[in-house]
C-alpha cells in the first residue's frame, strides 16, 4: 500500500519538475524577446511585438471597419467598401485627432459632393471641358488647403478637409460621368458611405476612452515639460560656454512647433475647457522667444572681453537652475517653489547689471579713466542685461504653463493658431495637381482604355491627398510601396482565401488579420504613408458585395489601373514642377531679407512673436528637407534663418528705443542711419550688405564713445540697451556674411 501510494507522488514530483523547466525556458524566451529581437528582425518588431497602444489602435480600427462594412452590406448598399475605407481615413491614435479629422472630413465631404453635382449637371457632354473643370476643381482645393493654418503635414486636419473635398469631388464626378441622369443618387450613396464610416469610427473610438479629460490635461503638461527639457539643455550648454548650442539644435524648434500643433487635439478631448489650450500655445510660443533670447546672448558672447566675474557667477547659478527645472515640473509638482527660485535669479541678474553700471560710472567719473576696464565692464553689463531678459521670458513661459494646468475662473485669454501663408507654394501645388489629373484624363480619352476611368480616379485621389505636401514625390514613393503590398495581399485574398464566403462572419474573419496588420503598420512611424495606401485600397481591391465578390477578372482590371496610377502620379511629381531644394532655400532667404526691410520701414511693425513664428517655420521646413548632398550649404542656410530672426528682433528693439527719444542727438542719428540702411538692405551684389554692416559698425563705435562720457544714469541705461542690440546685429552680419552677402542669385555656388 505504501509503495503504491508513493508512486503517484513520484510521478507528480517529476511532472512538477518538468513544468518548472518549461516555465523557465518560456521565461527566458520572453526576457530575450523583451530585450530585443535579433538585429535582422528589428524592423519587423512593429508586427510581432507591438506596444499596447499600437495594438489597441489596430484592433479598434479593424473592429470599426468591419462593423461599418457589415452595416453597409446589411443595408444592401451598392459599394459597401467605401464605408470601411472611410473608417481607415478618419481613424487616428487619439480621440482628439479622430474627432478633429472626422469633423473636417465631413465638411470636405459636403463641399466635394455639392461641387461634383454641379460639375456633372453643367457639362455632361463636353469631355475635355469636363476634365479641365475636374482638374481645376481639385487644384483649387489644393490651393485653399495650402493656405490654411498649420503645417502641410498629414496630421493637419484643416488641410485634410480640403483633401477630403478633392477626394469626394473626384469619386462622385467620375462615377457620375457614365450616368449623369443619376448623379444625385450616386452622390447621396457616396455621402451615405462616408457618413456611415465616420459615425461608426467616432462611436467605437469613444468606447475605448477612459478619463479622457484628465489624460488630455496631463498630456498638455507632459508636452510642455518635454519641450522645456530640450530648451533648458540647449541654454545650459550656452551658459557653460558652448556658443553655437542654439543654432545647432534644430530638433528643439521642431519639437516646439510639433507640440504646439497638437494642442488643439487636447482641447477637443477636454470638451468645455477654460482656455487651457490657449495658455499652452502661449507657453510654447514663449519658449521659441526664449530660444531667440539665447541667440542674442550667444552673439554678445562672441564679442571679445565680454565675460567677467559677475557674469560667470550669475551664469553658473542659472545653468544649474535650468538643468534641474524639467525634473521639478514633472508629475504635476507645484510651480511656486520654482517661481521663487526664478525670481531670485532675476533679481540677481538685475542687481549684478546695476553693479556693473555703478562700477562703470565710477570708472568714467574718477580720473584717470581706464578705457579698457570701462569697456570690459560695459560689455559685461550688456550680457547681464540680455541674461535678465532671457530669464524674464522663461518666467512668462512658466506662468502660462501654470495657468494651463490650473485654469482660472472667468478667464478670457486667447492665443489663436498662427498662419503664415505661402502664396507661391499654394499656386505651385494647385498647378501640379491640376496638370497631373488633366494628363491622366487625356490618357483615358485618347486611348479609349475601358479601365481608364478607374485609372483617372486613383490619380485624382493621390493628387487630392498629397499635392499639399512639401515633397509629394517622396510621399507618392512610399504610397507606391504600400500599393504593391496591398495588391499582393488582395491577390492572395481574392484568388485563394475568399473563394465565396456565404456569410458575413466568414468574410469578417478573412479580412480581420490583413486589416490588423495594416493598423499595426500605421501605428509605426516609418511605415505611415505605406500603411495609408494599404488600408485605403484593401477594401477596394477586395470589393465585398451581397451578391458575390471580386473575381479574378475584376481583381486584375482594378489592381492594374491602381498600380499604373501610382507610378504615373509619382512620375508626374518628379517631372512637372518637382521639388527644388535650391529654390526653396532661395525663397527662404528672399523672404527673410524682405522681412528685415519691412521691419525697419513699416510704421506699425510686426510683433516679436510674429517674427519668431515666421522664422521658426522656415527653420523647421529647411531642417526637415531631404538631403540633397550639400549639408554644408543647408547648415549655412539654417544659421542664416536664425540670424535673420535675431537681427529682426533687435531691429524692433531699436525702433522702440528710438521712439522713446531718450538717446542723445548724436547717438540717435547714428542709430537712425543704421536703420535707414536696413530699410534698403537686399544683400545682393555686396553693396547694400557692405553699407549696412559699415553703418552698424559705425553706430556701435559712436555709441561706445557717447556712453563712456554720459553721466545721466537713465540715459546711459537706454544707451546700453541700444548698444547691446547693435552689437548683436553687428555680430550676426559678420558671422553669417555668406548668407546676407550674395554675389550670385543662388548662394550654393558661393558655398561650394
Amino acid at each position: 500500500m505504501k509503495r503504491a501510494a508513493a508512486f503517484p507522488d513520484q510521478l507528480w514530483q517529476a511532472f512538477a519538475h518538468r513544468v518548472r523547466q518549461l516555465l523557465a525556458v518560456a521565461g527566458s524566451a520572453i526576457r530575450q524577446a523583451s530585450s530585443g529581437p535579433p538585429r535582422r528582425l528589428d524592423h519587423f518588431r512593429w508586427l510581432f511585438a507591438p506596444d499596447l497602444l499600437s495594438f489597441g489602435y489596430a484592433l479598434r480600427t479593424t473592429v470599426s471597419a468591419l462593423i461599418a462594412l457589415g452595416i453597409a452590406l446589411w443595408w444592401e448598399l451598392g459599394s459597401p467598401q467605401w464605408a470601411a475605407l472611410t473608417v481607415w481615413m478618419v481613424a487616428q491614435g487619439t480621440r482628439g485627432k479622430s474627432i478633429a479629422k472626422a469633423r473636417w472630413h465631413m465638411f470636405g465631404m459636403v463641399v466635394g459632393t455639392l461641387c461634383a453635382i454641379l460639375l456633372v449637371a453643367c457639362m455632361p457632354q463636353a469631355p475635355l471641358l469636363y476634365l479641365f473643370c475636374l482638374a481645376g476643381g481639385i487644384g483649387a482645393f489644393c490651393f485653399i488647403g495650402t493656405l490654411l493654418p498649420g503645417p502641410a503635414a498629414m496630421t493637419n486636419y484643416r488641410i485634410h478637409g480640403m483633401r477630403a473635398s478633392g477626394f469626394t469631388y473626384a469619386i462622385i464626378a467620375l462615377d457620375g460621368v457614365l450616368a449623369p441622369d443619376h448623379i444625385f443618387e450616386i452622390a447621396m450613396a457616396r455621402a451615405t458611405y462616408i457618413t456611415l464610416g465616420i459615425v461608426v469610427e467616432t462611436t467605437i473610438s469613444s468606447l475605448f476612452q477612459y478619463q479622457l479629460e484628465n489624460r488630455a490635461r496631463n498630456r498638455l503638461a507632459s508636452n510642455f515639460v518635454q519641450a522645456l527639457g530640450g530648451v533648458t539643455r540647449t541654454l545650459s550648454r550656452l551658459l557653460q560656454g558652448e556658443q553655437r548650442s542654439v543654432s545647432t539644435s534644430p530638433e528643439v524648434f521642431s519639437t516646439i512647433l510639433a507640440l504646439s500643433d497638437q494642442v488643439e487635439f487636447a482641447e477637443i478631448e477636454m470638451g468645455k475647457h477654460k482656455h487651457e489650450g490657449d495658455h499652452a500655445r502661449a507657453a510654447l510660443a514663449a519658449m521659441t522667444v526664449l530660444m531667440s533670447r539665447g541667440l542674442d546672448l550667444a552673439a554678445l558672447l562672441q564679442v571679445p572681453d565680454s565675460t567677467g566675474g559677475h557674469y560667470r557667477e550669475t551664469a553658473s547659478g542659472i545653468s544649474h537652475f535650468l538643468q534641474t527645472l524639467p525634473v521639478r515640473l514633472e508629475g504635476g509638482q507645484p510651480t511656486a517653489p520654482v517661481m521663487r527660485d526664478l525670481d531670485a535669479l532675476c533679481a540677481t541678474c538685475r542687481q549684478q547689471a546695476a553693479t556693473c553700471l555703478e562700477e562703470e560710472m565710477v570708472a568714467a567719473t574718477h580720473p584717470p579713466v581706464d578705457l579698457e576696464q570701462e569697456r570690459v565692464i560695459s560689455r559685461q553689463g550688456q550680457l547681464l542685461h540680455k541674461l535678465g531678459e532671457m530669464m524674464d521670458e522663461l518666467r512668462l513661459a512658466l506662468e502660462q504653463f501654470d495657468m494651463s494646468r490650473a485654469p482660472r475662473l472667468h478667464d478670457h485669454f486667447r492665443y489663436a493658431m498662427r498662419s503664415y501663408r505661402d502664396w507661391r507654394m499654394a499656386f505651385t501645388n494647385s498647378l501640379r495637381a491640376s496638370v497631373t489629373i488633366f494628363c491622366a484624363g487625356l490618357v483615358w480619352v485618347a486611348t479609349g482604355w475601358p479601365d481608364g476611368l478607374t485609372f483617372m480616379m486613383f490619380v485624382a485621389i493621390v493628387c487630392a491627398l498629397f499635392s499639399t505636401l512639401e515633397q509629394p514625390a517622396l510621399a507618392t514613393k512610399a504610397f507606391l510601396h504600400g500599393t504593391v503590398c496591398v495588391i499582393g495581399m488582395c491577390g492572395l485574398l481574392d484568388l485563394w482565401v475568399l473563394a465565396r464566403p456565404t456569410t458575413y462572419e466568414m468574410l469578417a474573419l478573412c479580412l480581420s488579420i490583413p486589416m490588423l496588420v495594416g493598423g499595426l503598420a500605421f501605428a509605426y512611424g516609418p511605415l505611415v504613408l505605406a500603411a495609408v495606401a494599404y488600408n485605403l485600397f484593401l477594401p477596394i481591391l477586395v470589393g465585398p458585395l451581397n451578391q458575390g465578390r471580386m473575381d479574378e477578372i475584376l481583381y486584375f482590371n482594378t489592381s492594374l489601373p491602381l498600380l499604373l496610377a501610382m507610378v504615373f502620379a509619382m512620375w508626374m511629381y518628379r517631372v512637372f514642377l518637382p521639388f527644388d531644394p535650391d529654390g526653396m532655400r532661395w525663397d527662404a532667404r528672399t523672404s527673410i531679407l524682405h522681412g528685415l526691410r519691412r521691419l525697419a520701414r513699416q510704421r506699425a511693425p510686426e510683433r516679436p512673436a510674429e517674427v519668431v513664428g515666421r522664422s521658426v517655420e522656415w527653420f523647421v521646413r529647411l531642417s526637415t528637407m531631404a538631403a540633397d548632398g550639400n549639408t554644408f550649404v543647408l547648415n549655412r542656410y539654417l544659421g542664416g534663418v536664425l540670424s535673420g530672426m535675431t537681427i529682426g528682433l533687435n531691429v524692433l528693439r531699436l525702433r522702440s528705443i528710438l521712439a522713446q527719444g531718450v538717446l542723445p542727438a548724436g547717438a540717435h542719428r547714428a542709430t537712425q542711419a543704421m536703420m535707414n540702411r536696413m530699410q534698403r538692405f537686399t544683400g545682393r551684389y555686396g553693396g547694400q550688405y557692405g553699407r549696412t554692416a559699415r553703418a552698424t559698425r559705425l553706430a556701435v563705435r559712436y555709441l561706445v564713445q557717447c556712453e563712456q562720457v554720459e553721466t545721466n544714469l537713465s540715459v546711459r541705461v537706454e544707451m546700453l540697451r541700444a548698444l547691446a542690440s547693435l552689437r548683436v546685429i553687428e555680430t550676426e552680419l559678420e558671422q553669417n556674411r555668406e548668407f546676407f552677402d550674395a554675389s550670385t542669385p543662388y548662394l550654393d555656388k558661393a558655398f561650394s
